[in-house]
């Protein structure tokens, strides 16, 4: 296929050995932007070529994060297109045409050195001259009907690349660091076919990018050292060569290359801790893009439009959890409650789990500090797997039917959330019945409070709230509660606070009086008969 400079066409090629990681799903967002603003294609292609860790499950995982970030691809896997088949292990003989090829223009040539001596070249290299300067090119002088015979007598070798002797620098200007030039002598014969037959790196995705028309290689600056290669391959096979965009680096927060050590590195671990799929988009594009250098929250349909190569940086960017967290919630606070209920499904389905799983009666639950809990919020990667398969579809059966119920959550905590993640913590009390687990610090600092009158403040609360004359609804419970305190001279904080605490366990806790409407009467008066019992009895 030849690149027409008038259609963009660009691909993602992850290796599926393993989870796609943060570095690797923003080239892929680079990638689906690009084509998207440009009109152009976006291909998804599994470099697939590692038997031992290239699994369909391992590819199956690439997939599922691909569709979870909405970066839908116009051709390869389950899409299919005019320039498959789309996995390298299915494209071998694209690999040899283009080998027999390059063997035609004598452009390569088989190398029969064995390991054993490349290695003694290496080590005497290092020794004597200075550092290994590649391979020595023994075996360009092999004739080739010494080459034929030794073929034929079964000899292992590999094909090498013959660089042309007196080949200028070799020069790209690259999208994102301008002019870029090697030198060609300091390029030895790179290998294109291993010893087993099997097609090297830089071998295989110069075929496929040229087979597939490829105009724009968007990829990390980690292959920067590879492209002056390929380079070489493209100008042996008489293709075009595309245009190169390396990509920065994304560091920690300490400055070192993103690692583990920083906690989530994969896309699925931000999914399955609660993350918006278009904040995490929203948040990669800018590690090293903006769209003007001021504006932070962009659209997905605006990325689509906007994305151009000229606006990439050179920096290395750094991720920071924090500010990805802060774009997540803004972007749950833009959700209406039917899309929020759409996403906060499994985690009000959990809050359910939750609140059954709370002990009869009142009980009290150490404290957590700030620290602890924000360590059980990052631990809580999927929790929903710690359920019974049959519990939890009983559990997100009920979310479904009353769903009306449970969109009345949406404005009683989308005010306060980040992520989803914390949904299940913060909500498990609306879910807990009769009963109520007390916070620890909470009961001691409200309701054991000297001279709090918390037991008052109950008494009053509660016959407000069994009296049913009194609409079930926030605002006239609330004021009858308000009124019955003053007549007691109970200041609104000491009056409420107790009750909160009665009802939800903490002294922190979602809008107290919506979140009773929500609640039958009788659980609600249960939990305080229960608290009275419990603590100030």
């Amino acid at each position: 296929m030849t690149n027409d400079p008038t259609c963009v066409r660009v691909r993602f090629a992850p290796s599926p050995t393993g989870m796609l990681h943060l570095g690797g799903a923003r080239t892929a967002i680079y990638n689906w932007a690009f084509a998207r603003s440009q009109g152009g294609t976006f291909i998804l292609r599994i470099e697939d070529t590692d038997p031992e860790r290239s699994t369909e499950e391992n590819t199956q995982i690439i997939l599922r994060a691909m569709r979870w970030l909405g970066l839908d691809w116009d051709e390869g896997p389950e899409v299919g297109g005019a320039s498959g088949p789309y996995f390298q292990t299915e494209r071998a003989s694209t690999y040899a045409a283009a080998l027999e090829e390059l063997k035609a223009k004598g452009a390569a040539y088989p190398c029969f050195c064995t390991k054993e001596r490349l290695d003694a070249c290496r080590a005497e290299a290092e020794c004597e001259q200075g550092g290994y300067a590649g391979y020595d090119g023994l075996c360009r002088s092999v004739s080739a009907d010494e080459a034929a015979a030794r073929i034929s007598a079964g000899e292992p070798h590999v094909w090498r690349l013959r660089v042309p002797e007196g080949h200028g620098p070799i020069e790209f200007d690259d999208a994102v660091y301008g002019h870029m030039s090697f030198p060609a002598d300091v390029m030895d014969d790179l290998i294109l076919v291993r010893s087993d037959g099997s097609p090297t790196y830089n071998f295989a995705v110069v075929c496929d990018d040229a087979n597939m028309g490829i105009t724009h290689v968007i990829r990390g600056d980690d292959h920067l050292s590879n492209t002056p290669r390929q380079i070489l391959i493209y100008e042996a096979l008489g293709m075009e060569v595309p245009t190169f965009a390396h990509l920065p680096m994304i560091l920690g927060p300490d400055g070192k290359k993103l690692s583990k050590r920083h906690g989530a590195t994969n896309v699925e671990d931000y999914r399955d801790r609660g993350f918006v799929s278009d904040a995490m988009v929203n948040y990669l594009a800018l590690l090293g893009w903006s769209l003007d250098g001021e504006t932070t929250v962009i659209s997905r349909d605006v990325l689509a439009s906007e994305f151009s190569l000229d606006r990439i940086s050179k920096k290395d960017a750094v991720f920071d959890e924090e500010k990805l967290a802060w774009l997540d919630g803004v972007y749950i606070r833009e959700m209406d409650a039917g899309k929020w209920l759409d996403v906060a499904a499994p985690w009000l389905a959990y809050a359910h789990h939750l609140g059954d799983a709370a002990p009869a009666g009142a009980s009290v639950a150490s404290s957590a500090s700030k620290d602890e809990q924000k360590a059980r919020l990052e631990a809580l990667i999927a929790p929903w797997e710690e359920v019974a398969p049959e519990s939890w579809q009983g559990l997100l059966a009920d979310v479904a039917d009353r769903r009306a119920w449970h969109a009345r959550i949406h404005p009683l905590i989308v005010e306060r959330q980040t992520t989803f993640n914390e949904l299940p913590d913060k909500l498990a009390y609306l879910f807990w019945g009769p009963r109520v687990v007390l916070d620890e610090k909470s009961v001691s600092k409200v309701l054991l409070k000297e001279g709090g009158r918390a037991d008052e403040a109950l008494r009053i609360c509660r016959e407000v709230l069994a009296d049913e004359s009194i609409p079930w609804e926030a605002e006239p419970l609330q004021e009858a509660c308000r009124a019955k305190g003053e007549a007691a001279e109970i200041k609104p904080k000491l009056l409420f606070q107790p009750l909160r605490v009665a009802i939800c366990g903490n002294q922190v806790s979602p809008p107290l009086f919506e979140s009773i409407e929500l609640m039958p009467r009788e659980d609600v008066l249960a939990r305080i008969d229960a608290v009275v019992a419990k603590v100030l009895s």
